[in-house]
């Protein structure tokens, strides 16, 4: 064959193969797919036939492997089982007739129940809350159960790790879980490894991405918990990563950049729904169910406890997005006020049309998000949402630099807060395995409101006047961010 009849062979392969790639594109690619997803996934391939259809291949479904997702369902059944009937939970005209659905949507998701006899304390002080997880591991006294999405062993971590190493020397199980993605693209990733190893904790990595060990999903599917629980009776969940709060990177350290978190202790009958998804990680990870040490009886504690709380975990291993259907029915019930906080906010088309729909129906709704992006993707993608807010009647507060918000919870009227790991974006409600906590309680949720009020009082406010004389190529950069944000 001479060189033109090969070109001209070769130039007929390849667009057969970009029509073939086109046509079985729009047939499979919006199997199952949100249609805006779909759409910017075609868009892709349409552009690209062969890189679009290798990124498909490679970061298109988003679900985890079967055998997972298996014991995602047994460990399930088993909580449905041993909660059935369980109703601890304080009935009385206080509670808002909006919720026993909402409640019992979690607990056909989740598997979780609403339990009550509950107790917590806020921490939003990064500092503060670093030290109290330090200390409760100092007073356990049955075992230690440790998974963050990054888990980091430097400086300011050092008690910490000081705290696991002497649980260990007293002869409980400690037990440790880390992103293995996340982790590995952290400062001082093999130190912490080498620590770990040092002071003997049993620990495992999440989601490993290792295909030279059989080991091989779709990459960027991350476990994002954040959770402590110390003998069943004491845990902490919520935004915060154990980690310095300039997360040790020179970029941040050089810009000033500190994050700024919430964590929160529980006490009571929750603490075994947040230990519940330990165990199912560990399951998960390492084949071995821990069932002697899961307990999901009522508490015994003699102290007054007066919340109600429910666990919703929700990621790529539950068929439905356990976190997007809770925030959507919290938002479509309010009657008064909703406050979000999130440090990524890049709603899905669902959202966004309940929060403009609140606002539109003269409901208070707030939103903080930082001045400031750590992530330039997230950062331009979520700011291309801003008009619409403003123009709905969403007061957006700019939480100001060199202060990253992370926090991560929202408040609905004065009765019910969801606290989590969860982002109200479309990667924590597809891609990302959550805890969120959902609370029933005045007083938890003011509390919650003075929280707000200090963010108010370190935020801007953005106007819709200033929003929209921004510069044109800022605009350009949004607008393209966003077509890239659906692409799950």
């Amino acid at each position: 064959m001479n060189s033109a009849t090969w070109t001209l062979t070769f130039g007929i392969a390849v667009i057969v193969g970009d029509i073939v790639i086109r046509v079985l594109a729009v047939i499979f690619v919006p199997r199952n797919r949100r249609p805006q997803t779909a759409t910017a996934w075609l868009l892709a391939i349409f552009l690209q036939p062969y890189i679009g259809i290798v990124l498909f291949l490679l970061f298109g479904s988003r679900w985890l492997p079967r055998d997972r997702r298996e014991k995602q369902q047994e460990i399930n059944e088993r909580i449905i089982d041993v909660t059935e009937g369980l109703d601890l939970v304080t009935k009385d005209e206080t509670s808002p007739p909006w919720l026993e659905p909402i409640v019992e949507l979690n607990r056909k998701l989740g598997a979780m129940p609403l339990v009550g006899g509950n107790s917590a304390k806020l921490f939003p002080n990064y500092e503060l809350s670093l030290a109290a997880m330090t200390d409760a591991v100092g007073n356990a006294r049955k075992y230690v159960h440790v998974e963050f999405y990054i888990l980091s062993f430097d400086d300011t971590t050092k008690p910490f790790f000081a705290a696991l190493e002497a649980a260990v020397n007293r002869g409980l199980p400690v037990r440790v879980l880390m992103d293995h993605v996340a982790s590995l693209r952290s400062v001082g990733y093999r130190r912490t490894r080498r620590e770990l190893n040092r002071i003997g904790v049993e620990w495992r990595l999440m989601l490993p991405v290792q295909p030279f060990k059989g080991k091989w999903r779709r990459p960027d599917l991350r476990n994002h918990r954040k959770i402590l629980v110390l003998d069943g009776t004491v845990g902490f969940t919520g935004s915060q990563n154990y980690v310095d709060s300039s997360y040790n990177h020179w970029l941040n350290k050089r810009r000033g950049l500190h994050w700024k978190d919430l964590m929160v202790r529980f006490e009571g009958p929750i603490v075994a729904g947040i230990n519940a998804l330990f165990v199912t990680d560990w399951y998960s990870e390492t084949d071995e169910l821990l069932l002697r040490e899961t307990d999901l009886a009522v508490y015994d504690g003699e102290e007054a406890r007066t919340l109600d709380a429910q666990v919703v975990p929700s990621g790529p291993g539950f068929d439905g997005e356990n976190n997007l259907r809770l925030f959507n029915s919290l938002l479509y019930a309010a009657q008064e006020r909703i406050i979000l906080t999130s440090p990524y906010f890049v709603p899905d088309e669902s959202m966004l049309y309940a929060i403009t729909t609140a606002a539109q129906s003269g409901l208070d709704v707030q939103l903080f998000v930082s001045e400031i992006g750590d992530q330039w993707l997230v950062y331009h993608a979520q700011r291309s949402y801003y008009e619409e807010l403003l123009r709905a009647g969403v007061r957006i507060w700019l939480y100001k630099a060199p202060v990253i918000l992370h926090a991560k919870h929202f408040t609905i009227d004065d009765q019910v807060a969801v606290i989590g790991s969860s982002n109200m974006d479309m990667r924590s409600f597809s891609l990302n395995l959550e805890i969120s906590v959902m609370v029933r309680g005045r007083a938890m949720v003011a509390e919650l409101r003075e929280l707000e009020e200090t963010y108010r009082h370190n935020s801007r406010e953005l106007t819709l006047d200033a929003w929209l004389r921004r510069p044109w190529f800022s605009r350009v950069l949004d607008t393209i961010a966003r077509l890239s944000a659906a692409v799950q």
